[in-house]
C-alpha cells in the first residue's frame, strides 16, 4: 500500500481543528503517524494570525482523486469556504503531499506538492518523519533537503501538543 503524507495548517481554532484532523486521519486510515506540531508565521498572509502546522502520514490504497476528496470534505466540515482568497484565515487546511512515488498530475492533484521544496513548514516536518525518504522528483532524502534547505526565514518553533495521550514526534 502506498505512504501518503499531508500537510495539515490551521490558524483559526489551531488546537481544535488539529485534533479534529487527527481524529478524522486516525478513524480513516492505517498507520497514521503524526510530525510534531509547530507553530508559524504566516507566508503571504495580509492577517497575521500564526498558523500551527504538522505532516501525518498514513497508509492508503485510495486514488489520488479518493484522498483529495475526502481532504476537501474534512476542510467543509470545519468551515472552510471554497469561497475564500487564497492567502486568506482558515480553520483546516490539508494539502496532499506525496502518494507513494507518484510524479505529475493524478485526478487534478499535482505529486509531488510543490510547497515541500519552498516552505519551511511543510519540509522540516516531513524532514522529521521521513528523514531517509527520496523527494519523488528531486531524488534526495527529505533529511538532506531540509539540510540544504536555503529558506530558513520563515519562523517556526515546535510547541507542546499533546494528541491521543501522545505527544507527536
Amino acid at each position: 500500500m502506498p505512504l501518503v503524507s499531508v500537510s495539515i495548517g490551521s490558524n483559526i481554532e489551531r488546537e481544535h481543528h488539529v485534533r479534529a484532523c487527527l481524529e478524522a486521519l486516525a478513524a480513516t486510515f492505517d498507520g497514521l503517524r503524526v510530525s510534531r506540531i509547530y507553530e508559524s508565521e504566516p507566508v503571504g498572509f495580509e492577517d497575521g494570525r500564526n498558523f500551527y502546522n504538522l505532516v501525518a502520514v498514513f497508509d492508503s490504497d485510495w486514488t489520488v482523486g479518493e484522498l483529495q476528496a475526502w481532504c476537501k470534505r474534512i476542510e467543509r466540515e470545519h468551515g472552510r469556504r471554497k469561497d475564500t482568497p487564497k492567502f486568506s484565515p482558515r480553520t483546516l487546511d490539508i494539502d496532499l503531499l506525496t502518494v507513494g512515488d507518484l510524479i505529475g498530475e493524478h485526478d487534478g492533484v499535482r505529486l509531488p506538492r510543490d510547497e515541500i521544496l519552498h516552505h519551511a513548514f511543510v519540509l522540516l516536518p516531513l524532514s522529521e518523519l521521513l528523514p531517509d525518504t527520496p523527494h519523488p522528483v528531486d531524488g534526495r532524502t527529505y533529511g538532506e533537503l531540509w539540510s540544504a534547505f536555503e529558506c530558513k526565514r520563515q519562523r517556526l518553533w515546535p510547541i507542546a501538543f499533546e494528541w491521543n495521550g501522545n505527544r507527536p514526534r
